[in-house]
Formats: C-alpha cells, structure tokens, sequence
C-alpha cells in the first residue's frame, strides 16, 4: 500500500524547518505532528524516518541531490523517504524521479570518500580520526548513521525478565536479552508500548543498554545514601531505585523543574518510593552542601554532546560546534567538582557522559584527579568484575555502537580515601560530631 502523495509535501515542510537546527528534531518534529492531527500513524512514522535518514545522511543526499528534477528540498525529503520505506511505497512520483532514487539508493556508499562517508562536520570527522584511526573513526561513523535499537530495562520491582520476554511474545512482540545489562532486552523492531500493561504497570522502561550499564556500575546497594546528581527525567535514578531494593534514600537532582517533572508519571509507575526529587539552582547549592561528607555512592550523569546518541538524535552533529565542546569541558569539571562535596569517606563517585569524545571523558577524569588528591581512581575492569559484568575494559568503561550496539558512552569510577574530621568539615560537613 503506497503513502500518499501530501506525505511528500509534509515531509518536505517539516525537513526546512529542521534543517534551520534552532531546536531538536525530535522537538520539532512533536511540535508538527500535534499541529496536524489527522496524520496516521503510518504517516508519522514515514515522515519521522524519512527525517531522521536525511540528518543521519545529510553529507550524501545533499550532494546527490544536486542532481535530478523539482526543488533541492524535494529531492531531499524523496531520498530521507525513499530510503526509509522503499521507492515502490511512495506516491505521486514521476517516472524520472522513480529512475534516479532507484539509482541512488543502489550505490555503495563504503566506495564513496571518507569524508563522505562518515556523513558528518568535518571537524567532528577529524576528531575522531585522531582519536580512534582512521578504519575504526570510519567503522564508528557507520554505526552512528545507523538507526539505534529499541532496549528495555525490566523493573526488578515487579517482574523478572524471563517473565516478561513470555508476556511480550504474547503480544506478540520478539525481545532478546541483553548481552551485559543483567534487566536488558532488545525489542525486534519498534513496536507501540505505550498500551501495554507490562508499560502501564511500570514493569518495563525505555533505556538503551550502555545507560543500564551504567547504572549497574554505581553498586547501590540497599539501605545506602545515594545521589543522581543529573537525574534529568530519571532513567536511571529508577534503574538505581530498583538496585536498591526501594531501601536507603536516593537523591534525584537537577536543575530542570521541567526534567523533573517527567519523572514523575515514571515514578508513580515504578513502585518506588525511596526516591526523592530535588531542583537544585547550580551545583553548588546549599541543598548539597547540606548533605556534604555523608553520601555512600554518587552518579554524575553529565551534560555533555551527546555524540554517543547519534544513532537516535543525528540532527545534534550538525548543531553541535567545535568551540561549544572545550566549554562543555569547563561546566563538566564544575559539576563534578560540586558533586564530589557529597561523597564520604569511602564512598565512590561515578563520572559518565553520553559521548566517545576524549575532551569530555579522559581529561575531565585526569583534571579531577589532579585537583583531589582525596579521591583515588577504581579500574573499570575491577568494578565490572564487582558487578559481574562481562565486559572487557581498562581504567574506564567505554561503550561503542560498533562494538557494543550500545550508544556511546563513558563511565570513571572514583573513591574517597577514608576522611578525617578536619577533611570533613573542610568539604562542608559541620553536623559531623552531631
């Protein structure tokens, strides 16, 4: 059954105003399906991957599109579709342009150019030539340009994953385990979730992989004081919740009141009531400092990049400049400074970001352990083995797509070495003799 032709026209519509990157594609691209109702599902869907193949192949279907017939938009918005859903599935084509997106399509793109070929800013190409060499940057790109797959994480809570692989394949919907996410599942394509009552009983949550990783490599345990010190809208403070047992207190931080907000119908799905959600104006707030010296485990989920999710948001490599990365830079080792205040004596602190850029991973670990002398690295390879994670690493948890069919992602794990009274009260401990 072919789309209709005023698919062509919406998708054409909401691709120029996209391609302005003066917000998320994914912000837009809500914003037009609200603002046109009567689209179907099928036609959203074919609209929403035929924008996504246009930003995860701008670099390509931009210089393809040089040639053919109609304005550079259309001929944009036809490969993004056609590359999404077949050229036989589209309406209201004419014969040349049938012709000539059947011969694109056809051409193999690892013959093309390197440049070409990563499909992304040349900057952003040259960095990771220089970080990771050539073959494995070009292997990386790939990957990136590749829709990500659909995990889930099971909530411990409430069902365990063998019981819900049986209540999803009555759906029926396929879902693997995960191969290092103890709760993970792969889903088989992208299947409706919201109606189901394994969603709506809070017994499954959206969360790639590598993120549940990184929850796992925090070792909450139960009864312990924890802190999400970048909770955003929670994946991961719930995946901690469970790890927990729904025992100790967990801290849910940040300074989004409307972050914040989205956890709340995800938390009042969970089950768990040892969260609990804080605004905070800055990381260094007098909300923190009261809690200084007394935390067991605190993550730093930073606000970084986001070039790991390229697989999901590709429009953010075009948006994202070069400069804005050294400043990011800056504003991760603040946070992190300000988050290990919390952390006592004994404790661990764990640094993540969702990017595989050196600049916002390795130097804010090193800069970190140049300035506190306090905390002390803990290998990643020895914390994996802790949480009995089979995952071949070094000093630090690196997860890419190539390798892990995870999103990028980077985790340090830091130790304080057993506090003094002095040290306490100089990190802003002053109910320590109370």
């Amino acid at each position: 059954m072919r789309l209709p032709p005023a698919i062509l026209a919406n998708t054409e519509e909401v691709l120029r105003e996209i391609l302005r990157f003066t917000a998320p594609a994914d912000t837009t691209l809500s914003r037009y399906f609200k603002d046109h109702p009567r689209l179907g599902g099928r036609e959203r869907g074919a609209i929403a991957e035929g924008i996504y193949n246009v930003l995860r192949n701008r670099a390509f279907f931009t210089d393809q599109a040089e040639a053919g017939a109609g304005g550079a938009m259309r001929r944009l918005s036809l490969l993004g579709l056609a590359d999404a859903v077949g050229v036989d599935s589209l309406g209201g084509l004419t014969e040349e342009e049938t012709e000539w997106l059947h011969r694109v399509l056809l051409i193999d793109r690892k013959l093309m150019h390197k440049s070409m070929r990563s499909n992304m800013p040349k900057w952003l190409f040259e960095k990771l030539v220089a970080q990771f060499g050539e073959d494995e940057a070009l292997a990386l790109a790939d990957a990136l340009n590749t829709p990500a797959p659909l995990d889930l994480r099971v909530n411990s809570m409430k069902a365990s994953r063998e019981d819900v692989i049986a209540e999803l394949a009555q759906a029926p919907i396929a879902a693997d385990p995960t191969p290092y996410a103890p709760l993970g599942l792969r889903v088989h394509r992208k299947p409706q979730l919201q109606n189901l009552p394994l969603f709506k009983s809070g017994a499954i949550e959206v969360q790639d992989e590598g993120s549940q990783v990184l929850a796992q490599i925090l070792g909450a345990k139960r009864g312990e004081m924890v802190v999400d010190f970048c909770a955003g809208a929670g994946g991961k403070t719930l995946a901690l919740g469970a790890l927990m047992r729904n025992t100790g207190r967990l801290y849910a931080f940040d300074v989004s009141e409307k972050r914040l907000a989205k956890l709340k119908p995800r938390l009042a799905r969970s089950g768990l009531s040892n969260v609990h959600p804080v605004q905070i104006a800055h990381e260094r707030d007098a909300k923190i400092k009261r809690l200084a010296g007394k935390i067991d485990r605190v993550l730093v989920d930073a606000p970084c990049s986001g070039m790991g999710t390229l697989r999901r948001n590709p429009d953010v490599k075009w948006r994202q400049q070069e400069g804005a990365i050294a400043e990011m830079h800056d504003k991760q080792v603040a946070i992190l400074d300000g988050a290990a205040r919390l952390v006592k004596g004994g404790g661990r602190l764990v640094y993540a970001t969702c990017s595989f850029l050196n600049e916002e991973n390795d130097e804010v670990a090193a800069q970190f352990l140049a300035n506190h002398p306090d905390f002390e690295l803990v290998p990643m390879s020895k914390v994996l083995a802790e949480q009995k994670i089979e995952l071949e690493m070094g000093d630090y948890l690196k997860m890419l797509p190539h390798k892990h069919q995870t999103d990028g992602f980077f985790a340090a794990v830091f130790e304080r070495k057993p506090m003094v009274k002095k040290a306490r009260e100089e990190a802003g401990d002053t109910d320590a003799d109370e």
